[in-house]
């Protein structure tokens, strides 16, 4: 990776918001989209002077927006210094990262670490709109670099994550006579955690919420029916039955089991 602002030099470059703006390239888009994304462009533009690149991702860039769909714009600057805004522009939501190059290589390996590359996954399937140094292109490159991978976890992280769908299993089973409400909710919360687990177990990376039942299928079409059943289902005692089977074939208990963790050093 170039250092942060190779080959870009504000002393040296017009920085004009219309200069930049004719530099920027834009994707096909019907409306209101395309209104959308060049007001956010301008935006964003007229907000900081030390952009060296822009990025734009999601289901409107691939051509099938959902009503509430947003734009997801990266942004790569030069100041040391990142913010999250958002926005509607000609009524369209956006969600606007900004980091500079090295946050930014910070965040692949935390999320890769994580299972969810999310950052990898906009940089480097999005459509590079502005591109005003070279460690644009070298960032999307490390960032297909990243899709292209596993998670990068370990067998402890493993273990605390199965621990944790385990101990909401039985946390919601303890409740179920007393608090249906209570363990209806807990236990949506642990077959969440389970097929997170089963991705992860199977060294895959954890897909969007939108799509993870429908990438489900693809690791286990066994365990894609429980979870569909599991979610289709208004009784209690149904989705109890299902979350055990789902337990079954992901963390593979449904309860408290011994474990310990590595040593950890602490400082004085």
């Amino acid at each position: 990776m170039s250092p942060a602002g190779s080959g870009f030099h504000p002393e040296n470059d017009v920085n004009d918001v219309e200069t930049v703006l004719e530099q920027c390239h834009w994707p096909a888009l019907a409306a209101p989209y395309d209104r959308a994304l060049r007001e956010a462009v301008r935006f964003i533009l007229e907000r900081f002077d030390d952009v060296t690149g822009i990025v734009v991702s999601g289901t409107i860039l691939r051509g099938v927006p959902a009503p509430t769909s947003d734009l997801d714009i990266y942004v790569i600057r030069q100041k040391l210094q990142r913010q999250r805004l958002q926005r509607f522009f000609n009524g369209v939501p956006a969600e606007i990262f900004v980091n500079p190059a090295a946050q930014v290589l910070t965040y692949f390996v935390e999320e890769r670490r994580a299972g969810r590359p999310i950052t990898a996954h906009m940089l480097g399937t999005g459509f590079v709109i502005l591109e005003r140094s070279p460690e644009v292109a070298e960032l999307r490159l490390k960032a297909r670099e990243v899709l292209s991978l596993s998670p990068d976890l370990d067998a402890e992280r493993l273990t605390t994550l199965r621990y944790m769908a385990a101990l909401r299993y039985e946390d919601a089973t303890d409740v179920s006579a007393s608090q249906p409400e209570t363990a209806t909710m807990i236990l949506g919360l642990a077959v969440y955690a389970m097929l997170h687990y089963a991705f992860l177990k199977a060294n895959r990376y954890i897909p969007r919420d939108k799509d993870l039942l429908e990438r489900l299928t693809s690791l286990s079409t066994d365990l894609a029916s429980l979870a569909r059943a599991f979610y289709g289902t208004a009784s209690l005692e149904e989705r109890l039955s299902l979350a055990a089977q789902i337990a079954e074939r992901t963390i593979e208990t449904q309860g408290f089991f011994e474990w310990e963790s590595g040593p950890e050093e602490l400082g004085p």
